[in-house]
C-alpha cells in the first residue's frame, strides 16, 4: 500500500514536468475559478453582516424629540405609545447618553466626540415592536404625534440589502457552477493528454495484472496536486488584497455606518478549507473522468 502510494506520487510529479503547459492551464483555471468565489464570498459575508446589523436595529423605531419639548409632556407621550398595537418595550434616551452610546461604538474612534462645542444628539423615544411585520403600523400611529421632529426607520434599506444579498449569493452560484464545470473539464484534458501519452504503457499495466486503481493512483496525485497548487495560490491572493482593504476601509467603515467588515482571520481561515476542498475535488474528478475510457469504468 505504502509502495503504490510513494509510486503514485513520483509518477504525479514526473506527468506535471512533462505536462508543464496544460498543467499550468488547469491550475490558472483554478486559481481563477476560486478566485471569483472568493470575491463573492467576501462579498456575501460582508453583505449578511450589514443585513443583519440592520435588522438587528430595524425592530427599533427612534423617535427624535423637538428641543423645547418638556419632561411631562415626554412622560405622557411613552405612555401613549405604549397602548399602541404592536409595541414592546418604550425607553426614553437623551441627548448626553446618546452622545455616550456613539462614542462607545466609535471605539478607539470616540475621542472624536470630545471637541465639539455642543452635544448635537436630541432627546428621543426607542420603540421595540414585537415583530418587525408591526413596525410600519407603529410608525403610521405614532408619526403625527405632537413634539416629534424626526423618525429613524429602515425597513426600505433592510428590504434593499437581503434583495441585494440575494440577487448576489444566486448569481454567484450560478457562475461558480459554470467555472467550476470549464475547470473540471481543462483538468480532465491536461490528465488526458498523459493517459494519452502512457496508453502503451497503461495497456502492459493490465495486461500483467495491475488493478485500475494502482493505474489510475498518479493521475489521481497529478489532479489533487493541480488543486492544492490553485487553491493555495488564490488563498494567498485574497489573504493579501483582503487584508489591505480591512486596513483601509474598515475604520472609515465603522466611524461611518457603526459596523465594520469580517475580520481577516475569520474569513481566511474559513476560505482556506472552502478552497482546498474545492480545488482537490475538482483536480481529482477531472482525472478520475479522464480516465474512465482507458480504464472502461
Amino acid at each position: 500500500m505504502f509502495r503504490a502510494l510513494v509510486y503514485s506520487v513520483n509518477q504525479a510529479f514526473k506527468q506535471l514536468l512533462r505536462n508543464r503547459n496544460m498543467c499550468t492551464a488547469s491550475i490558472f483555471s483554478i486559481t481563477s475559478m476560486l478566485l471569483i468565489l472568493g470575491l463573492f464570498f467576501i462579498l456575501i459575508v460582508n453583505i449578511n453582516l450589514l443585513a443583519q446589523t440592520a435588522q438587528s436595529q430595524f425592530d427599533t423605531i427612534q423617535l427624535f424629540l423637538e428641543d423645547d419639548i418638556g419632561e411631562e409632556a415626554i412622560y405622557e407621550m411613552q405612555n401613549d405609545i405604549e397602548t399602541v398595537y404592536g409595541v414592546k418595550e418604550v425607553s426614553y434616551v437623551d441627548k448626553e447618553e446618546a452622545l455616550i452610546i456613539m462614542k462607545k461604538r466609535w471605539g478607539d474612534n470616540g475621542y472624536l466626540l470630545d471637541g465639539l462645542e455642543s452635544n448635537p444628539f436630541p432627546n428621543s423615544i426607542e420603540i421595540k415592536v414585537e415583530n418587525l411585520e408591526d413596525a410600519d403600523a407603529v410608525v403610521s400611529r405614532v408619526k403625527g404625534m405632537n413634539g416629534i421632529e424626526d423618525i429613524k426607520y429602515y425597513q426600505s434599506v433592510v428590504e434593499k440589502l437581503l434583495n441585494i444579498t440575494n440577487f448576489i449569493q444566486l448569481s454567484g452560484m450560478i457562475l461558480i457552477v459554470i467555472l467550476v464545470i470549464i475547470s473540471i473539464v481543462i483538468v480532465a484534458n491536461t490528465v488526458k493528454l498523459t493517459v494519452a501519452a502512457r496508453e502503451k504503457e497503461i495497456s502492459i499495466m493490465k495486461y500483467v495484472g495491475a488493478t485500475n486503481w494502482f493505474i489510475r493512483g498518479p493521475f489521481f496525485v497529478e489532479g489533487i496536486i493541480i488543486g492544492i497548487i490553485g487553491s493555495t495560490i488564490s488563498v494567498a491572493v485574497i489573504h493579501f488584497f483582503y487584508k489591505k482593504i480591512i486596513e483601509a476601509f474598515s475604520t472609515q467603515a465603522f466611524v461611518m455606518f457603526s459596523i465594520g467588515l469580517v475580520p481577516h482571520d475569520f474569513l481566511i481561515n474559513h476560505l482556506v478549507w472552502i478552497f482546498i476542498s474545492l480545488g482537490v475535488g475538482i483536480g481529482s474528478l477531472g482525472s478520475i473522468l479522464s480516465m474512465r475510457k482507458f480504464l472502461d469504468t
